[in-house]
């Protein structure tokens, strides 16, 4: 009886269940396609941004809101002591670089300009307060103006316009300074000059893509290069000739504050289609010829140097120099010696204008075997590594007409091309099939970040970085020539750069416990891929994002793609900078535990807040 009681039990429940089953899935798809339809109400920042910027005027705070296919994820409240509210670091402060401080740098030795080198403050000396903008302080103009003018007010320094009023290198006019394009060694101006490098350099060729610019002045040469299509990487100490870098960057132009001293350059071997001095005063013939064996390192095979000015044209100029005949003479031939040792080969000569090619492998470098040749195995871990005068060996060749390290295409095909680094199994980890994925994914990613913040890829954004490139995924997704992007590689994460470099990209090595070597206010927006989940145990978030902030121009943004846990520490300490903060839903559903942190650095100039103040600490 017990059986036949239950089987009808059964059943009768069955067909229920079915339902009560069949009911609650309904339920649940319904709910997951009305949270997956988001709500948005338009990028009215980044729309109030390119309407003000056509005039020119400053525009007011507005508040953050974003168009997008994501759901907004809500703060996860602790129990940890509330948001620490940053108070603004004193006006002098405005310009402030922290690795680069001139009376930091005073107290090193001036030898192989050391104390022009990276000196960064230790934990104890860190201004953890915000870098104020300049009263008066303007959105830049948009790109190409930019290139053309800048804002006295945004870099109010007039000491170039008065050293280098006949060289054409910038004027100033009502409130703004103009760029003439001139430069000390090209004074018919920048197009002009790179003309004539083109009639030896296959400039317009697509094979030259990466430039490096020693000693830049105010980049006119990266400026005018950029229309070409040529990405040139600029660099000049912070010294008296006040804010070169700065005003580079003003003007939209790649730039960080660097000098040739007694470390690496802090870039990887082979990255540079062609490398350029203009009268940028290095001594090329010292210390055994070492900086120009850095050049070599960092030149590609097949790659070009090009010298202008001095010691070329010694005979019509050694007296302007205050030099003599004899001094000045030596020092052409020292410089001629070394190139022939290093592998180059003279391509032309007439003027002011000196060129070499690298060649393309050592096959044909008989001096080389006879000379010291650097010994450590890996050539691109440089950073706060002691230059040696050693010369970088070429990568191995079969034959005489194979380019060493793997030869390129042409720009743009290069940009998605398979790397040689990674066609040959030279970065731990990556395939040619990892590699391709990364580029589908990125441009995934990239897609869904227009969604978010529909101005980006429009000249709103002009200056970007990305904080913790690895592969170059974001800034080959998003290459335009409305944009550039600085691709950071990390010092503690793989080392990718030289992967970045043989896409045609730029990048540079950094540490993100210490300050970039670049000026407040010299990007439109951050980027960054796990990053805080990368440093999470080896400094501060704060310290992190309080040099975010000082990079940062006022109303930029910043995009983050990180674990849901590490982003809620991150908005937090954001909520205590001001800036205007969202996180959002991965775009695979808000299943995926990665978030994307979306935010807007506010609009603050000396003034603002004077209450709220901090001065030394």
């Amino acid at each position: 009886m017990a059986s036949k009681y239950h089987a009808s039990s059964n059943r009768t429940r069955r067909p229920i269940s079915i339902l009560i089953v069949i009911g609650l899935c309904c339920f649940f798809y319904l709910i997951m396609v009305w949270q997956k339809s988001g709500s948005g109400k338009g990028d009215k920042l980044a729309l109030a941004v390119t309407e003000q910027t056509a005039d020119c005027n400053i525009f007011p705070p507005s508040t953050l809101d974003f168009e997008s296919h994501h759901n907004y994820v809500e703060m996860i409240e602790s129990s940890e002591p509330k948001t620490k509210v940053y108070k603004s670091c004193d006006a002098k402060y405005t310009d402030y670089t922290p690795c680069q401080e001139q009376d930091r740098a005073m107290t090193f030795p001036r030898e192989n300009m050391i104390y022009r080198e990276r000196h960064c403050p230790p934990d104890d000396e860190k201004l953890r307060c915000l870098i104020l903008a300049p009263k008066g302080y303007t959105t830049p103009f948009p790109w190409p103006k930019s290139r053309d003018y800048a804002y006295y007010a945004n870099v109010p320094y007039k000491h170039l316009t008065v050293e280098k009023a006949v060289q054409n290198w910038v004027q100033f006019q009502g409130n703004v300074f103009k760029f003439p394009g001139g430069g000390t060694m090209f004074p018919k101006g920048a197009d002009a000059y790179i003309d004539e490098l083109a009639s030896v350099i296959p400039i317009k060729s697509g094979m030259i893509r990466t430039a490096l610019d020693t000693g830049c002045g105010v980049a006119s040469w990266g400026a005018y290069l950029l229309k070409r299509n040529i990405l040139a990487m600029s660099f000049a100490p912070k010294d008296n000739h006040e804010a070169q870098v700065q005003f580079a960057l003003e003007r939209g132009v790649p730039a960080v504050i660097g000098v040739f001293g007694s470390i690496h350059l802090p870039y990887p071997s082979r990255a540079f289609d062609m490398s350029h001095c203009s009268r940028c005063l290095i001594p090329w013939a010292s210390n055994e010829g070492m900086y120009m064996m850095e050049v070599d390192r960092v030149l590609r095979p097949g790659g070009y140097w090009i010298l202008s000015g001095p010691p070329l044209n010694w005979k019509i100029y050694h007296k302007v120099w205050n030099r003599t005949i004899a001094d000045v003479k030596a020092e052409q031939k020292r410089i001629e010696d070394f190139a022939e040792l290093l592998c180059w080969e003279k391509k032309y000569e007439k003027g002011d204008v000196a060129i070499w090619r690298k060649k393309i492998n050592g096959k044909s470098c008989s001096r080389r075997k006879s000379t010291k040749i650097c010994q450590t195995k890996d050539t691109d871990n440089v950073w706060y590594k002691k230059m040696d005068a050693c010369i970088t060996p070429y990568p191995d060749v079969q034959s005489s007409d194979v380019v060493a390290g793997g030869e390129l295409k042409k720009f743009p095909a290069r940009l998605f091309a398979v790397p040689p680094r990674v066609a040959n199994e030279m970065v731990p980890g990556v395939t040619i099939e990892s590699y391709q994925e990364d580029n589908k994914l990125w441009k995934k990613h990239v897609a869904s970040y227009k969604r978010i913040v529909s101005l980006l890829g429009t000249t709103r954004y002009h200056n970007i970085m990305d904080m913790n490139a690895g592969l170059g995924g974001f800034a080959a997704a998003l290459d335009s020539p409305k944009l550039w992007v600085m691709n950071v590689v990390p010092t503690i994460a793989e080392n990718t750069l030289g992967v970045v470099y043989e896409r045609g990209l730029i990048g540079i090595y950094h540490d993100w416990c210490e300050g970039f070597s670049t000026y407040p206010r010299t990007y439109d927006l951050l980027h960054a891929n796990r990053l805080f989940t990368l440093y999470q145990d080896k400094c501060e978030f704060e310290d992190i994002l309080l040099e975010m902030d000082r990079v940062l121009r006022p109303e930029g943004s910043v995009i983050l793609r990180d674990g849901v846990e590490v982003l809620n520490k991150v908005r937090k300490i954001a909520a205590g900078l001001r800036w205007e903060t969202k996180l959002v839903d991965h775009e695979d559903g808000p299943l995926v535990p990665e978030k994307i942190f979306i935010a807007v650095k506010q609009y603050h100039v000396e003034g603002d807040d004077d209450q709220n103040t901090q001065n030394d600490e």
